[in-house]
Formats: structure tokens, sequence, C-alpha cells
């Protein structure tokens, strides 16, 4: 014979004020660590989102990273001519040399400033991110100092709108156009063209990287391998989609901090739950007292105290989930540790991270309930019915 769940519903209700204690110390908790969740999850879809998956992306042996890339316009010259490119409607090999800096704009967050990815790309390279749409403005003219910026830049620094200029390199450039991309990375970079700004940063000779289309998957392999095992390049390829992939790293520490902080706060949650109980199973001594008279077992008594702190626990779960929905879709950024620049991206409490924080919260519960639990199931009938 099991006690029924209205039972367990009226006592959390009798003691409101001490439940709904405990169920904030618990959603606090998980709040914690949806939020650092939350941020890495946003991030790790900004960059799963990213990359052709046609594109090989060609750096330095070595380099971890564009930025940290040099690559020679003569190793260029001596690829972009290989077997298994595609090409544009006007046969040239879809390949595009490029230059990749950061420069440092202020924003209404970082006054100071912070470091933002520019890129000087070809034609080319402009016409393979086909899916890149311009939203407001046109794109920039190769030759001039001008400029596009994407979407999230553009929204996040007041100095990259339309309209604007921005000063780097030997003068001011031209804000002409905001584009917006699916590909999620790209919209946390400036786009201008590549030979004016090898000019202007005086790396006429030694750029950044080439980027390169595959014609079909079958040759995107062998280009990977043909490129990667020839010394006379000294140059390490792989698909755009993995060197996204990569980047997702930045979020690791600030994950491991949430983590750590919010398991730090659940053991106090624990300890609330527990004197909570401990209260509870002090207080209804005669009650338990009164149930084990009836006919209710141990493992019923220690089964509904368990199930009260679950219950106190999945409230604070729902608490928790309530208090980090407001964060869904926020825009923030984050410097990566590879490309020494911010990353735009927006927060994402996903369902599966709901269910998280819900388990989360039930494992507090439980922790916190069993002792407690215990300690009710084990009290012998006449000293609970004598209890004042």
């Amino acid at each position: 014979m099991s006690l029924p769940l209205s039972y367990n519903l009226r006592n959390l209700a009798v003691r409101k004020t001490t439940t709904i204690m405990t169920a904030l110390g618990i959603a606090l908790t998980v709040a914690v660590l949806l939020s650092a969740s939350a941020l890495v999850e946003g991030l790790r879809q900004a960059f799963a989102a990213s990359g052709h998956p046609l594109h090989i992306l060609v750096t330095r042996k070595g380099s971890d990273s564009e930025l940290s890339s040099n690559f020679a316009r003569s190793v260029f010259n001596e690829i972009k001519f290989k077997d298994g490119i595609a090409r544009t409607a006007s046969g040239e090999p879809m390949t595009s040399l490029e230059l990749v800096t950061v420069i440092n704009l202020p924003s209404v967050e970082s006054p100071d400033g912070a470091n933002v990815t520019l890129r000087g790309l070809t034609p080319v390279g402009l016409e393979m991110r086909e899916d890149l749409k311009i939203i407001s403005g046109r794109a920039f003219t190769p030759g001039r100092r001008e400029v596009i910026a994407g979407e999230s830049i553009s929204d996040r620094y007041p100095g990259a709108r339309l309209g604007q200029k921005l000063t780097f390199g030997r003068g001011d450039w031209e804000v002409v156009g905001v584009f917006k991309s699916p590909q999620l990375a790209r919209n946390s970079e400036i786009l201008c063209d590549l030979n004016q700004a090898a000019g202007d940063f005086e790396r006429n000779e030694v750029l950044s990287s080439a980027l390169i289309r595959a014609r079909d998957p079958v040759t995107l392999q062998a280009l990977i391998n043909d490129l990667s095992a020839d010394p006379r390049l000294n140059v390490s390829a792989r698909t755009e989609k993995e060197y996204y992939d990569l980047q997702t790293s930045s979020g690791d520490l600030v994950k491991f901090l949430g983590t750590f902080v919010a398991i730090i706060m659940a053991v106090g949650s624990c300890f609330a739950a527990m004197n909570t109980m401990y209260a509870a199973v002090a207080r209804r001594a005669k009650e338990i007292g009164t149930l084990r008279v009836l006919g209710f077992s141990r493992f019923t008594i220690l089964l509904s105290f368990l199930i009260e702190s679950l219950l106190i626990a999945a409230l604070g779960g729902l608490l928790g989930i309530l208090l980090v929905l407001p964060l869904n879709n926020i825009t923030t950024g984050i410097g990566s540790n590879l490309t020494f620049a911010e990353v735009a991206f927006q927060l994402r409490v996903t369902p599966a991270l709901m269910a998280q924080g819900i388990v989360f919260s039930l494992i507090i519960g439980a922790f916190g309930g069993l002792l407690p639990a215990q300690n009710a199931a084990r009290k012998e009938i006449l000293s609970a019915l004598r209890a004042v």
C-alpha cells in the first residue's frame, strides 16, 4: 500500500514558505548551469552552421588559425590550378587568396574597443560565398577603401553601421553595405578588397589563407590529401567546417567555470533541501508513527519523503528554467582563443538544455532528500507517537 501523491502535495502546501525558499535555492543553481550551457550551445550552433560542405581552408602548416598563418602568394599560385577544383561560370578556378587580421572597434558594451575580424578577399571569394546577402547598401568596390560589415557586427558596433567610416591601415574605410549569412560565424566579420587591405597592411606577398571549392565530395578528400602531403607547399588543408568546429573551444572555459560554480551551488542546495526535509521529519514524528500504525511500511514512508524532496527540486528546476528563458536569442560575443577576435552569436536555451536542468534539479533533490527520508523510515512506532 502506497501513500497517495495528494498527501505529499498537501504537506508541501502547508510548509509553503520553506518549500518556496528551498525551491528558489535550487532554481538559482539550475539557472547558473543553464546560463553557461546556453552560451556554449549558442556558440556551438553558430560554428556548426558555418562552412560550405565543399570548401577547403588552406593555411601554413602548424597554424591553428588564419590569423597566425603566413600564407605566401606564390604558394597560392601553385595550388589554384590543381585538378579537382570547381570553376566559376566564367571558367575561373574557385579559389580565393585571403588576408585575415583584427581591428579594434569600440562598442556600447566595450567603450575601449574589442577585436573584430577583418577579411580581405577577392571577387571570386565573394562569389564563393553565394549565401551571403547584402541586406542594406551594396557590395564593396575592388581597389577602393570600402568595407561591408556582418549583421552581428553592425548591430553591436555603431562605427560599423552603413555610411560610417572605419579608420585602420593607412586611412579611412567607408562602410558601404551590411550583409547577412546563414553561415552564422561569417556575420562576425568585416569584408573588404584583398589587394587594397594587403597594401594598407604592407602584406602584399605574405597573406593568411586560401579558400578552395572542390568539385564534389570525392575530390574534396583527394584535394585535402594532395595539399597536405605535398612537401613543397608546406600547408595544412582541412574542410571549412572542421576549421569552424575548432573555434568552439572558445566556450570551453566558460562552460567549465559555469559548471564548477553550479556544482558548488548544487552542494549548498542539497544541504538546503536536506535541512528542509529533516525539519519536516522532526515536526511530523507523530504523523509518521500514525502512518506506521495504519500499516504503511518503512519503504513506503521513505518513498513518500523522497517524493516530497523531488517535488521541491522539480519546482526549483522549473523556476530555474523560467529565470533563464529571457536569455534565449540574446546576441552577445565572446573572444576566440584562435582568432583573438570577438565572435558574435545568440544564446540558445534549447529543449534539451531545459531537460538537463530538470534532471540536474532532481539529482539535487534526490541527494538532499535521501538521508532525511531514511531517518523518517527508521523511526520506531512508539517513540514516534510519544514525540512532542
